[in-house]
């Protein structure tokens, strides 16, 4: 066989258009053309660092440029994509084919734990995380670094490489690496978002391919992590083992060993291609000159969304990491529980001293708290009342999932947990007279948004059916609606057409009145992004009394997700028109469906970018890392959290 020079590309692209489907079988309005005539090359050896980073906003087509590098999507002509280097001889057989070279990593829902050589499940409940009885498809997280992932699996045979073996080395670098060790002999089932994303990373990179695709690698991680993370990432980049290629939203910061970006504009078309700083060079001088009055706006290329474009990623400074290993972490007085703003107002949530543990293990907890009468007691103590605005912060598995799972009474323990929602217990109170809640009690008057509401989100639900399902006692539940319920999901639909319609983009006529497409597209054919705005209306649409959003705008541009964070705070009373908060339509005629929050309900928002936390938020909460024995801290924010950055260090205790 021919030796092929490794100086030929992994991946070549000579003018190729791409279709999901083919061009012949649907309409061009069904099947629009993507990254029309794109030429690309990723190469094997380059005299000069090649990282390279997608970026564009919603629906602009980061995870399709990824799925086309990887040989998915038809290409027209065929021939436009090859890829030179996998054909030669010092290339091992096992990686010759561009699917099994070239690995994508994505972190939605869909992408949980499959698609890398394994077939993982999900549990068939959100509470089963939680128990102690495991299901047969719950592997450890070693065997799923293993690829031990079948329900009689065969020990890994340590060693070789060459075979797709996984050597006892790499297996220990890589474990190191990402902080997995203390995790290896638990099911899979029960790491929390940041870690499992982690132990996806880890089991790609255990594959050894030539190429690593990581699709928006630092979304809903906290700051330490993603701090910890980018060294890692610049180091394979450095040794290009493997080269990577990632994507990111134009509000994210760029790692600094980022040195080559494209941006796509929100037609699913390249605007810009080439080395960093002249892309970032191009698109500030647009965002100049629109403001200045010399260019008009390109539609396609709106400028809201370049504003916080080309923020770099700094390593983590030993002042994060000495706060990070502090005992306390921050002020004295942030240890204890606020006094509410309005003490009369209704508590809607109590823990007095809620302590979960699994065996010898405490996810959350694990300290000594004091009450508001001075005494001390073990567990999280926490109230939430009607009206305020709550932030929970901490790092990965610290404990902000479960405790959103003791709210929602998905977590088994919740029943002996001191615990009251609503003014009541879980389980019946002597002498009381009244019934004890049940679940179902609990579900109706909670709205949530989460990455375990979206993974168990039926994909054959329509977009119209996830939205009513609000109102339905499971997701597969009939819902029970009336018609002002109706015509608010026909409300939200309307004003989220955008941003949830497929397609809604490309230059075909919308007629605002016809909602037969929510009818029409299916939960698991839309956007990450359109997603998680079905999950985010489906939350608050019916206007319960406690609205939980657990990173719920992650993986949302910031012009979807200041969107929402409107909608959320003012329904349909407000909009943005020209970059200014302005009365809407509907305000000003008279006829709004749907309104924001009310003084009536609690929100607790869980978030790791500030950008993703309401301008509303003012009380906060910070969970220290798992098992460190420090307590809770809580503060309170004098203004909205994204406007200043001195607010974010002090809930991270890094002031």
């Amino acid at each position: 066989m021919r030796t092929v020079p490794s100086g030929l590309p992994i991946i070549r692209i000579a003018k190729g258009t791409f279709h999901r489907h083919h061009p012949k079988s649907r309409p061009s309005h069904a099947n629009p053309s993507l990254l029309d005539d794109l030429t690309f090359e990723l190469p094997s050896s380059p005299l000069e660092p090649h990282n390279w980073c997608v970026v564009g906003p919603s629906l602009s087509g980061k995870t399709t440029f990824l799925q086309v590098l990887r040989g998915r999507l038809l290409c027209e002509p065929p021939t436009a994509r090859l890829y030179p280097y996998l054909s030669g001889e010092h290339v091992p057989a096992r990686l010759r084919s561009p699917r099994q070279a070239i690995r994508y990593v994505g972190f939605d829902a869909e992408a949980t734990w499959g698609g890398l050589g394994g077939s993982v499940t999900t549990s068939a409940f959100m509470s089963a995380r939680y128990e102690s009885r495991r299901e047969m498809t719950d592997f450890s997280v070693r065997n799923f670094l293993l690829g031990n992932t079948e329900l009689n699996p065969l020990q890994a045979p340590l060693g070789g490489e060459d075979d797709g073996t996984v050597s006892a080395e790499l297996l220990d670098r890589v474990v190191k690496d990402l902080r997995l060790h203390h995790l290896l002999d638990l099911p899979v089932t029960f790491l929390s978002n940041g870690q499992g994303r982690r132990a996806r990373i880890a089991r790609a990179l255990l594959t050894g391919p030539e190429v690593l695709l990581l699709d928006e690698p630092f979304m809903g991680l906290d700051p330490p992590t993603v701090s910890g993370l980018s060294p890692l990432l610049q180091s394979l980049a450095e040794k290009a083992s493997p080269r990577l290629v990632m994507s990111a939203r134009p509000q994210d910061p760029l790692p600094e060993w980022i040195t080559h970006l494209i941006y796509l504009r929100s037609d699913c078309q390249i605007e810009s291609m080439g080395p960093k700083d002249v892309v970032l060079d191009g698109l500030r001088k647009y965002v100049q000159g629109v403001r200045l009055g010399g260019l008009t706006e390109d539609e396609k290329l709106p400028v809201r969304t370049l504003t916080d474009i080309g923020r770099v990623l700094v390593p983590r400074s030993k002042k994060q990491d000495a706060a990070a290993g502090s005992s306390d972490g921050g002020q004295e007085e942030d240890m204890h529980a606020l006094t509410p703003i309005n003490p009369d107002a209704e508590p809607l949530v109590e823990m007095d001293g809620c302590r979960v543990q699994y065996g010898d293990k405490v996810a959350l907890g694990n300290w000594s708290q004091e009450t508001p009468d001075g005494h001390q007691k073990q567990g999280l103590i926490w109230t939430v009342r009607r009206g305020e605005r709550w932030g929970v912060f901490g790092p990965n598995g610290s404990g902000k999932t479960t405790i959103v799972s003791l709210l929602g009474s998905d977590h088994p323990q919740a029943y002996s947990m001191p615990i009251r929602l609503f003014g009541q217990s879980r389980l019946p109170e002597p002498g009381s007279g009244s019934k004890p809640l049940t679940f179902w009690d609990i579900q109706s008057r909670i709205g949530h948004s989460s990455p375990e509401v979206h993974q168990h989100m039926p994909r054959g639900h329509t977009i119209r059916k996830v939205i009513e399902s609000a109102w339905a006692a499971t997701f597969g539940a009939p819902p029970k609606l009336d018609g002002s319920a109706r015509h608010k999901v026909d409300a939200a639909l309307r004003w989220f057409t955008p941003e949830l319609k497929p397609n809604s983009a490309a230059n075909v006529p919308q007629d605002e009145d016809d909602l037969s497409w929510a009818d029409d597209y299916m939960f698991g054919e839309i956007s990450f992004s359109a997603q998680r705005v079905a999950l985010f209306v489906r939350s608050m649409i019916k206007a319960p009394d406690v609205v939980v959003l657990d990173e719920a705008f992650s993986g949302m541009d910031d012009a979807v997700r200041d969107k929402c964070a409107l909608f959320l705070m003012d329904g349909e009373t407000k909009t943005y028109r020209g970059g200014e908060v302005v009365a809407s339509e509907q305000s000003e005629e008279g006829r709004v469906l749907i309104r924001g929050l009310s003084d009536q309900q609690a929100l607790i928002c869980i978030a790791h970018v500030k950008e993703e936390v309401p301008d509303c938020v003012r009380e906060w909460m910070c969970l220290p890392e798992a098992n460190a024995g420090r307590p809770a801290r809580f503060g309170r924010f004098d203004g909205p959290l994204r406007e200043d950055e001195r607010r974010w260090e002090e809930v991270w205790g890094t002031t």
